[in-house]
């Protein structure tokens, strides 16, 4: 069998577990389990239907890293709970699903799938740099567009990404970011800086909507083309989105860095082949079940290794 990595945005995919079941599904002792179970579930689901041989839960050890946040103030400011001056800040996050976080890591643990963090880099990072330096075909899943970024069809990363649900999983390749959005994987971090993003606090460009960015991208290739035409009276480039673009030089000379995602973070070596689950393993995931009301989810999974062997 061919080998493929399979790099799992983990937050992404706990939040899309949370909101996407009831938190009626709960513990003996009353803590919801709802975000617990929709993960192994999705696990399950993406181990049967896209067959990886290598898995990897990448981890926001950092999900704003004071060195973007230096560049850009606002990045990611509207989703901060609480400021932390010596460490990573609080984010925003419903009580239920941090109750869970503990106990996903170790039921994680328990399926014998490396965690993988880094240090002031957030999850987008180590899936950057994992998929950056794989020897195989790379699937990234995540419901983060900016990822879309690392999307190569010479080298065999693709995106499935989760917007729709995990039953209307899409799978991103260049063709399709070039059907989306008029620019190639390789521009898509300058199109994001150029029209900006709300969710994550980039201000962007006033003016310059995603229509505008990608033409830009066309005629002159990337930021840096664009900004050079920018201060270049003779180009082709109109004086209105001349000034935009003046107007923001601040900006848009810091704003490639905080969104580029990092490809050459070393995270050491660690055993990411899925195959079934030994022993101790396996009865440590069915007590985690049986103590945490995990319902057929681990069986599910349990299943789905099984099947790898």
């Amino acid at each position: 069998m061919a080998e493929r990595l399979m790099l799992l945005d983990t937050p992404s995919l706990y939040f899309r577990a949370f909101y996407g079941l009831p938190d009626s599904l709960k513990a003996a002792d009353g803590m919801p389990v709802n975000a617990v179970r929709g993960l192994l579930d999705m696990i399950s689901r993406l181990v049967t239907d896209y067959e990886p041989t290598h898995l990897v839960a990448c981890w926001d050890d950092d999900w704003r890293p004071k060195w973007r946040v230096e560049l850009v103030p606002s990045y990611k400011e509207h989703r901060v709970a609480r400021n932390v001056s010596d460490g990573p800040d609080v984010e925003e996050t419903p009580e239920g699903l941090v109750a869970q976080l503990p106990l996903i890591r170790e039921v994680l643990a328990s399926l014998d799938l490396p965690i993988i963090g880094a240090a002031h880099h957030e999850a987008d990072d180590v899936i950057g740099s994992l998929a950056s330096q794989a020897a195989a075909p790379v699937d990234i899943v995540t419901g983060d567009r900016d990822l879309f970024q690392l999307i190569d069809d010479a080298t065999g990363v693709r995106v499935l990404y989760t917007a729709r649900g995990m039953s209307k999983l899409e799978a991103v390749t260049d063709v399709t970011v070039v059907s989306k959005y008029a620019v190639l994987p390789g521009q898509y971090a300058d199109f994001a800086a150029l029209r900006g993003d709300a969710s994550d606090g980039l201000p962007g460009v006033s003016g310059i909507g995603d229509k505008t960015a990608a033409s830009l991208l066309k005629e002159f290739v990337d930021l840096d083309g664009i900004m050079e035409a920018a201060s270049n009276p003779s180009s082709s480039m109109s004086a209105s989105i001349r000034q935009k673009l003046t107007a923001a030089a601040d900006y848009l000379a810091v704003a490639p860095t905080v969104v580029n995602v990092v490809r050459d973070l070393d995270l050491g070596t660690f055993e990411s082949r899925i195959r079934p689950l030994d022993t101790d393993h396996e009865q440590k995931l069915k007590k985690l079940a049986d103590q945490w009301n995990l319902g057929g989810a681990a069986d599910r999974v349990l299943k789905a290794y099984a099947a790898r062997g």
